[in-house]
């Protein structure tokens, strides 16, 4: 399913609003995402325990069908959490989500979202005193000073497979996980026993992924300053790097934050 939101129209959406009327909901089956629609999913998504957000996804689909949350994924409570241990505001927490997660830490096989790095792998392999450069030459497509060789998806964990059998340490340091795409080999920074228990907990759930996304914030002192002053340029630019500007994430950080500040100073 793709993401629905306010303003699609088609069969995906009359689904949705057929869903939603099973649960309760008194609106009509036009198959236009509209106000009616809108404020229906915020009613179920609060119900569930889910992000409220308004928007449609898989989590909030599998919601509506089972009648319940489902077990493992973030929730409400989870960024209200993550907005009180770092001190900043709920709406900022929610906007990086948004824009920041991959809408899912979890693939439909239940295996973590990883994106496997080559040139990482490279890096890491040469500090562990490794021929990265001979490896390199045998397996470039897991090993090489340039990124790259991206599949996607589930192929990420046969190309994360691979590389295990040269090392598995290197391996796991060199993926990033989960929600938030954090990097494995900074396991130590943000706490963990060692890589194979940061991995470890990457799998378990999306607040487990949510709670090393805090503590890469938390211990990182430039992009906490700009998180909680609302330096969306600075905090892009620290998180994603100089690629920020193709992909306009502070203007998409910037705008998801003030719709979601406006969303909290509505009355109850």
């Amino acid at each position: 399913m793709t993401l629905l939101r306010r303003g699609d129209v088609g069969a995906e959406v009359r689904e949705l609003q057929r869903l939603l009327r099973v649960r309760g909901a008194r609106i009509d089956l036009t198959g236009a995402f509209d106000d009616a629609t809108a404020a229906a999913v915020v009613v179920a998504q609060a119900r569930y325990g889910l992000v409220v957000d308004g928007a449609v996804g898989n989590k909030t689909l599998l919601a509506l069908q089972l009648d319940g949350r489902i077990p493992g994924h973030l929730g409400a409570e989870d960024l209200r959490r993550a907005a009180r241990t770092l001190n900043v505001k709920l709406a900022a927490v929610r906007a990086v989500n948004e824009v920041e997660s991959q809408g899912s830490g979890f693939l439909p096989d239940g295996r973590p979202v990883i994106l496997f790095e080559r040139h990482i792998m490279y890096r890491q392999l040469r500090a562990a005193g490794h021929d990265a450069d001979q490896l390199a030459r045998q397996y470039p497509n897991i090993v090489n000073p340039a990124r790259g060789g991206y599949m996607g998806k589930a192929a990420e964990h046969m190309r994360l497979a691979q590389a295990a059998g040269l090392d598995q340490v290197c391996a796991l340091a060199s993926a990033s996980w989960g929600l938030f795409q954090i990097m494995g080999y900074h396991w130590e920074r943000l706490g963990y026993a060692n890589v194979h228990a940061f991995a470890d907990a990457m799998r378990s759930g999306e607040s487990q992924q949510l709670d090393a996304f805090v503590q890469f914030i938390a211990t990182d002192p430039t992009l906490h300053k700009a998180l909680t002053g609302l330096k969306w340029a600075a905090f892009a630019s620290g998180y994603n790097g100089a690629a920020y500007k193709e992909n306009l994430y502070d203007v998409k950080l910037a705008r998801a934050f003030t719709r979601y500040e406006a969303e909290e100073q509505v009355p109850a």
